[in-house]
């Protein structure tokens, strides 16, 4: 076949919502096949190769992202049942979080105003302007929450949807080495330490690893999305000074 021909071929499929979801789902499959092949390496992440993969791909072939997301939206919306799915492993977790509601409010409330004060410090010192600190401030909170508050306190949701994506894919990247540093063995710790640090991306990893990580990276998850919330408001108001 011709250049010509495969040209017109390729113009045709690049409109087809088809095609942007099979190249998703291939590029994924391909990603957790390298994830496999390392013996599950924390470098070799899938969620960083899938990523790197598409935005290849889309620069390779010219095509501008809202053309990729109308025909790959069906990912995206598969992300909210996939999120009430996560309730699943942690309902079968719920007598042990009876027992331990004590220590996780303290490490929510502890890993919260850790994770909005130390993006603002160290914003700070590399003297980031106040809007910049403001859109950083909700990184390890789930994508619409950091966007939705970023934009109320004076952020940019888009910068704050990209410090969101760092931390996520970093803390998913670096959770294992750390914590095994740390000599943190209890998946439950382990789990709920990923949860609150690196949301979605790392409850994803936790689901990897074990059941028990996975539902109390899920709880993290959904815990510091309200805790950012609310403590938002009150620690921007005590770093004001900083901004």
């Amino acid at each position: 076949m011709s250049d010509g021909g495969l040209f017109r071929i390729w113009v045709f499929l690049s409109g087809t919502p088809l095609l942007w979801l099979t190249v998703t789902v291939l590029v994924y499959l391909a990603s957790l096949w390298l994830y496999g092949r390392s013996g599950g390496h924390s470098l070799v992440n899938p969620i960083l190769l899938s990523v790197g993969g598409l935005v290849g791909v889309l620069h390779l072939t010219g095509t501008p992202y809202p053309t990729y997301f109308d025909g790959a939206k069906f990912v995206h919306f598969l992300i909210g049942p996939a999120t009430v799915a996560l309730a699943v492993p942690l309902y079968a977790q719920i007598g042990r979080l009876r027992r331990m509601w004590l220590p996780i409010g303290v490490a929510l409330l502890v890993g919260s105003t850790v994770a909005i004060a130390s993006a603002v410090a160290i914003a700070r010192v590399f003297g980031a302007t106040p809007e910049t600190m403001l859109s950083l401030a909700p990184k390890s909170a789930t994508l619409p929450i950091a966007m939705s508050l970023a934009e109320q306190i004076g952020g940019v949701p888009a910068m704050a949807a990209m410090a969101v994506a760092v931390t996520g894919i970093g803390g998913a990247i670096m959770a294992r080495p750390l914590l095994n540093l740390l000599r943190i063995e209890d998946p439950a710790v382990r789990g709920f330490s990923v949860g609150i640090a690196a949301h979605a991306a790392g409850t994803a990893r936790a689901l990897q690893v074990g059941t028990v990580n996975g539902a109390f990276a899920a709880l993290a998850l959904a815990l510091n999305g309200v805790a950012t919330a609310l403590l938002m408001p009150v620690l921007i108001r005590a770093l004001r000074p900083l901004l």
